[in-house]
């Protein structure tokens, strides 16, 4: 099996696992505030369908794309809580359908294209796999939000290692998006995941990270504060990074208080 077509199993999965939260939900539920502010678990599906739908349209249509974007630079600040907001709105067994309707064609989409395609993003260009990845990714983070609203707790899985591998990838743009310089050296970074061990960089690495699987991903994906995870930092720029790593584009987001605060 290719990286790009077990991302794009996995996207489905992750999907689906969220769509059978979701699909049993009462109104009541749809309404309830999620950690994120001002959004509830409406605003949270709605996001998923509006950003799966500009994925649409970057894999179908880039020109149509570029205005999106211009729309984007227009209102950095507002444009993403404004396509939430309208699909909030929405009923939610409308809303529903419309985010499984736009993941599936999503996905048909991706699995079309053309070996060494590569489309335009909000960020750097993202090749069939990397998008696959990055809704993955997304999808999961959301998700996260409509799990902790409701109470519940999933369990990790292996779908993990394309959120941690995109986060590990990030780093540089991590520091970059805050004005900060790269560090020069890779970092070594071991994670504990469902099935074992993943690591990424030299073995011989002087700066290292260490933890959970599941704590790095919430801690890249800015789902919890780093002082609530057991991801660990051997070295100055690899310290540095815990404090602001990120794996989506964009403009630095403002992390999660910790716990209690």
């Amino acid at each position: 099996m290719s990286d790009q077509t077990a991302v794009l199993d996995d996207l489905r999965a992750e999907g689906e696992e969220l769509d059978r939260l979701v699909g049993a939900l009462g109104a009541s539920d749809w309404r309830r505030a999620t950690a994120a502010a001002g959004w509830t678990v409406a605003h949270q599906i709605a996001h998923l369908a509006w950003t799966d739908g500009a994925a649409l349209l970057a894999v179908t249509d880039a020109d149509a794309f570029a205005v999106e974007v211009e729309k984007a630079v227009a209102s950095p600040g507002t444009f993403v809580d404004e396509g939430a907001e309208a699909g909030a709105r929405l009923a939610p067994d409308e809303l529903l359908g419309r985010w499984r309707h736009g993941r599936e064609r999503l996905r048909e989409a991706l699995e079309a294209a053309p070996a060494g395609a590569r489309f335009p993003w909000y960020g750097p260009p993202m090749s069939t796999a990397s998008m696959a990845t990055g809704r993955l990714m997304e999808t999961w983070a959301h998700g996260q939000d409509v799990w902790d609203a409701l109470g519940r707790t999933r369990e990790p899985t292996d779908r993990l290692r394309h959120v941690a591998r995109i986060g590990v990838r990030a780093r540089d743009f991590a520091f970059a998006v805050r004005g900060l310089p790269a560090p020069a050296e890779e970092f070594r970074v071991e994670l504990n995941g469902p099935s074992g061990l993943w690591t990424y960089g030299p073995p011989d690495a002087a700066q290292r990270v260490t933890g959970p699987a599941l704590d790095f991903c919430l801690l890249v994906t800015q789902r919890i504060h780093r002082s609530d995870t057991a991801v660990r930092a051997e070295g100055p720029d690899a310290d540095c990074w815990l404090d602001i790593a990120q794996a989506f584009a964009g403009p630095a987001g403002p992390g999660r208080a910790p716990k209690g605060a």
